[in-house]
């Protein structure tokens, strides 16, 4: 009989044991065999809480990578200032306001009308300050952006504001400083805004102010000078904006030496300039009537650290009276006297 007839006479399901009908028939039947089951039910389960564990440490070291990115783009945001579109309405001009009516009928402030117009708004925000009680409905005073404001304004359209809490003093200087760093506000505007501020006791003194804002002393006293011109001077001018720095000293001199004839050149001016430069204007303002060219002014002032240590004032011959103010040590009497005799022998 062969190897394969004897195999097929075998009954291997008398010899392999059949599967348990129910899970109880499957239980060991021992006490080490049932401890054995239990550890291995502990080990699956230990396998697999070790397994919920790894995906969840996975996951929060996801989130911590994303909270990094996070914060790392929030510092980036650190000390901005949330922006809000508010009614320009609601918005009054500051009491240190140093815009004349003039900046806003330029074609400048058209331009930027048109722009502000196309975007729907503007693009650069103002900066506000909350008031502590409401004026003729207003809600907030203006720190910076004054064109942009009255643009709004006329448009119809709300306007993109920071709101801050500042002081007066803090007020001041952001609005000086935003506009210094445009260069686009008058000689004339600066001296206002910097004569309100001491006007109102913002600052003791010009030379605290200069500090404050941190611009030359001498500048800030030119543009003190301007504004403080009287106002037959400045209306002789079309536009106030035209009065340059470097026209205060002279207008400073000739309003020290004669001030009843430069007011009386002024109102004249006023009347008569039709097509006459602002660089005319002037020229005639500081010269004498029937006097000198009006290359020549009439008073010339000569400064030190922003102070007049002398003048030269000519009259309707062109005859030059000097004056100088400043204490002279023998030394410099004597090197004063060999300039003018240079100068004489040289004609």
């Amino acid at each position: 009989m062969s190897l394969r007839d004897k195999a097929s006479k075998i009954d291997f399901a008398s010899i392999v044991p059949a599967a348990p009908a129910n899970p109880e028939s499957a239980k060991p039947k021992t006490a080490p065999g049932a401890m054995m089951a239990m550890a291995n039910e502990q080990r699956s389960e230990l396998l697999r809480e070790n397994d919920e564990l790894r995906a969840k440490a996975e996951r929060v070291t996801e989130l911590e990578g994303r909270l990094d990115d996070a914060v790392e783009e929030l510092r980036g945001w650190d000390g901005a200032k949330p922006t809000r579109r508010i009614d320009p309405r609601e918005i009054r001009r500051s009491a240190y306001a140093n815009r004349h009516e003039s900046s806003f009928q330029n074609q400048s402030f058209k331009d930027l009308k048109r722009d502000i117009q196309d975007a729907g708004g503007n693009v650069q925000p103002v900066k506000v300050r909350a008031l502590a009680n409401e004026i003729d409905g207003a809600k907030f005073e203006l720190v910076y952006g004054h064109r942009r404001h009255e643009a709004c304004l006329e448009l119809g359209l709300p306007v993109l504001a920071f709101v801050d809490n500042l002081t007066d003093q803090a007020l001041f200087e952001e609005m000086e400083r935003e506009n210094r760093e445009r260069a686009d506000l008058s000689a004339w505007e600066q001296g206002t805004m910097y004569a309100k501020a001491l006007d109102t006791g913002l600052y003791a003194s010009a030379r605290q102010l200069a500090a404050a804002i941190g611009v030359d002393p001498t500048n800030l006293t030119k543009a003190l000078a301007l504004a403080r011109m009287p106002s037959e001077v400045v209306e002789a001018f079309l536009s106030p904006l035209d009065l340059q720095f470097r026209w205060a000293t002279d207008l400073k001199a000739a309003l020290e030496a004669d001030p009843a004839a430069l007011k009386a050149r002024a109102r004249k001016l006023g009347q008569e300039r039709t097509n006459m430069s602002a660089k005319a204007i002037f020229a005639s303002l500081v010269s004498p009537e029937g006097g000198t060219s009006i290359d020549v002014p009439a008073v010339r002032s000569f400064e030190k650290n922003g102070k007049v240590q002398g003048t030269m004032k000519l009259d309707k011959a062109g005859r030059a009276t000097i004056k100088i103010s400043a204490p002279m040590s023998t030394a410099r009497q004597q090197k004063l006297a060999k300039l003018l005799q240079g100068f004489f022998d040289s004609e």
